[in-house]
């Protein structure tokens, strides 16, 4: 059935039309980036990435070795994070949207928001944060914006992928609340709030199910949990077996060009192996994203893009990003009419991003030290390489540096990582910046004192000995093709730096909770921190941290005040006054922090439960108000398997960081009506303890004649005392020597009292 140019698809009527054949070819692509045209079916085009659209209009390939057309190369999602800012992703994810439409490019393939668990993995650069609530909302955001553009998002790369070594062999093996609270949050709240196009299922396996195969994870989590109507599309070459995966509920295999597998299927559907209407449902998702694809290019025709205005929006992004780790004695900023000496290899050739897939041909890019001389043109700026990245010729190049910065006003020295060193497909070993450039940090500072480091990564670095070398630190991160400006606008002043550290900066890659399990043994990485990833690993450890999740600083100051929590059937709204107290406007990233210190489960000590930018000009005060849903207050029941709010007394922290708490409050939360069954596990000390359970108890000896107060725990076999108390009610008669209640009589008080509670 083929559809003319002003006609939309009819999916029911296409789908009824299509043979067997045809629905197998269909669940597979044509080519490197596009689906397949059968019976009339438009193509639909995927291309790569999250910070600009990767469009290869010659001959493709994946990891970029071939040439592909220029794009504005925003920051990436490590930088986008510290910006803390759903808005301005929102528009980042807009301008996406626009550049891929005017490419032709139907579903770009972002965001990812797999969680940091560790700072070693090579593709840390690609994700938002260690916290799923940050990435959650902030991933939510961007594909908001890029397909209210008229580009389709492909969320990824679901789910746990977390490591690139050994990715498409690894399986990340997740107790089932870690997996919920942390690893998979992220992910529920982009499908939730933003309803992606299409999901990406991994290259990893998920305890010990190749992701791509994983019943579980693509028909029961996300359709039947959170209600996905979308498609599943593989990674490109994660598919191992296609007749496994299309009974699991994956829809696309990517790349095309493997007739094999689509005769695979074909075959697995002749012999009833793949059930014909499992086969139609998978198809008719393909059919429907073609469906959205033509619709959104009818609504969307002739996309001109603007260059200069995205150019624009990537420069106001990066300086948005960038943090302000220290800033001793307001050495930032710097004066525009002094002498600077500026040092490193980065300065005068920008690192705008990471190596892989996702790597970008800009349309520009902005040198740091061409764009420090253009915003200061009265100052003397000078420059020296001061190392090589192979660390050759250090002694000359060292010298030549300690001789520009002695005799200059301030030093601006930058170091870091090369792209080389932080690339999808491969890990750190460690989380050093080369020692070679450290020393040469010393050295300049040793003869400058009001030298400041400049950090370029995107993965989290050890920063510890640099903040005890030097008296101001700026975490450049990795920020797209307009960094160098917004490098030099926060050096100079003319943006009040206002980003946050989306992952916490160890001492030591040895304190990470995540350090002893990774990247796992044998093909299997044991996720052993559980629920305590990242900062809330380093807080419920009680280890020191070089610099703390959500950590900032601002040319500015700002204090809190009155702060307040109310609770409903629906959320708690928290508000808090905001004062700028000195004498630049700024931007401030309003935290707030839950913890019960009292609760039935582990927990971290804080947790992330809401966040927001504001501006407030100085000697301005705001009354900033955060809502966190009920559904953000549960944790993951792992004996219901449900999420589950704890009723009692919360403490609620508004803060500047996850350990720069400025006011706490405590509400009253209601807790969710639970019953949970008795069984031969639970003990005497847990049925005695509920009230419903000790009465049907004591009628019931009552009824046989031996009701006093303490004969329940007598005929049960044992003395109430506390270890007895604590002996599953199943074990006591083998204990007692068969002295106690017989089984069939245990089976009957268990099922009276179940009864009670319902």
């Amino acid at each position: 059935m083929s559809t003319s140019a002003n006609d939309s698809i009819d999916v029911d009527a296409f789908v009824d039309k299509l043979s067997d054949r045809e629905k197998a070819l269909l669940g597979s692509g044509a080519a490197f980036w596009v689906t397949k045209e059968i019976g009339g079916l438009p193509r639909v085009v995927l291309e790569d990435g999250p910070h600009g659209v990767r469009h290869q209009s010659g001959d493709t390939d994946h990891m970029g070795i071939a040439p592909s057309d220029p794009a504005t190369c925003f920051p990436p999602a490590t930088a986008l994070a510290q910006t803390w800012d759903p808005e301005l992703l929102e528009r980042v994810g807009e301008a996406l949207g626009r550049e891929a439409r005017a490419f032709g490019t139907d579903v770009l393939l972002g965001p990812g928001v797999n969680i940091k668990r560790d700072p070693r993995c090579g593709r840390n650069f690609e994700y938002f944060s260690e916290d799923p609530v940050l990435s959650g909302h902030l991933g939510a955001a961007w594909v908001t914006g890029l397909q209210r553009e008229g580009a389709g998002a492909s969320v990824k790369h679901f789910a746990a992928n977390n490591q690139e070594l050994n990715r498409m062999r690894v399986s990340a093996d997740i107790d089932e609340r870690p997996l919920r609270e942390i690893f998979l949050k992220s992910f529920e709240r982009v499908i939730r709030n933003a309803h992606p196009w299409t999901v990406m299922a991994a290259y990893n396996k998920l305890n010990g199910v190749a992701a791509t195969e994983n019943e579980w994870l693509l028909t029961q989590v996300l359709r039947e949990d959170w209600g996905y109507d979308g498609l599943v599309v593989s990674d490109w070459g994660a598919v191992g077996n296609r007749v496994a995966a299309t009974r699991a509920g994956l829809d696309l295999q990517m790349p095309g060009g493997d007739a094999s597998a689509d005769e695979d299927v074909i075959e697995a559907v002749e012999r009833g192996e793949i059930a014909r209407d499992v086969l139609t449902a998978r198809v008719r998702r393909v059919v429907q994203l073609a469906k959205r694809a033509e619709e959104a290019r009818r609504a969307h025709p002739n996309t001109v893009v603007d260059h200069d205005a995205h150019h624009a929006l990537a420069r106001e992004v990066a300086s948005r990003a960038i943090v302000l780790l220290k800033n001793a004695g307001d050495l930032l900023p710097l004066s525009t009419d002094k002498s600077i000496a500026v040092v490193g290899p980065f300065a005068s050739e920008a690192r705008i991003q990471g190596g892989g897939s996702s790597r970008v041909v800009p349309t520009r890019v902005d040198v740091p030290l061409d764009e420090l001389r253009s915003a200061a043109p009265e100052a003397v700026l000078s420059f020296a390489h001061g190392y090589r990245f192979d660390g050759s010729d250090q002694e000359e190049l060292t010298a030549e540096a300690v001789a520009l910065a002695e005799t200059a006003h301030a030093a601006l020295v930058f170091i870091g990582l090369t792209a080389a060193e932080e690339a999808e497909g491969t890990d750190r070993v460690d989380i050093d910046i080369p020692p070679h450039q450290i020393e040469l940090l010393r050295a300049v500072a040793n003869v400058q004192p009001r030298t400041v480091a400049v950090i370029v990564h995107g993965g989290v670095v050890r920063l510890a000995e640099v903040a005890e070398l030097v008296p101001a630190v700026v975490d450049a991160s990795i920020l797209g093709q307009a960094g160098g400006g917004a490098i030099a606008d926060v050096i100079f002043g003319a943006v009040n730096p206002s980003g946050r550290l989306a992952e916490t900066v160890p001492l030591r890659l040895e304190d990470a909770p995540s350090f002893p399990t990774y990247p796992g043994d044998q093909l299997h990485s044991r996720y052993g921190e559980g629920i305590l990833v990242g900062y809330r690993g380093y807080d419920f450890l009680n280890r020191d941290v070089a610099f703390p999740f959500g950590h900032g600083l601002s040319y500015t100051r700002f204090g809190y005040a009155d702060a307040d929590a109310t609770a409903s059937d629906e959320r708690v709204q928290v508000s808090v006054t905001v004062t700028n107290e000195g004498e630049r406007d700024g931007r401030e990233v309003v935290q707030v922090y839950l913890s019960k210190p009292d609760s039935a489960v582990q927990r971290a000590p804080r947790e992330l439960k809401a966040f927001r930018a504001v501006e407030i000009a100085a000697g301005e005060e705001m009354t900033v108000a955060l809502d966190i849903s009920r559904s953000d207050l549960a944790y993951w029941d792992i004996q219901l398997h449900r999420w589950v709010v704890e009723g009692g007394t919360y403490q609620v922290h508004v803060g500047a960081s996850s350990r720069d708490i400025r006011a706490s409050v405590t509400v009253e939360i209601e807790g969710d009506d639970v019953i949970r069954p008795f069984t031969e596990e639970s003990t005497i000390g847990e049925l005695l303890a509920n009230p419903t359970a000790a009465k049907v108890i004591a009628d019931a000896l009552q009824r046989s004649g031996r009701g006093d107060s303490a004969v329940a725990s007598n005929e049960l076999g044992i003395d109430a005392n506390k270890s007895a108390m604590r002996i599953p009610v199943g074990r006591i008669r083998s204990l007692s020597g068969g002295t106690a209640m017989p089984k069939e009589k245990l089976t009957q008080l268990l099922e009276a009292v179940n009864a009670a509670l319902r």
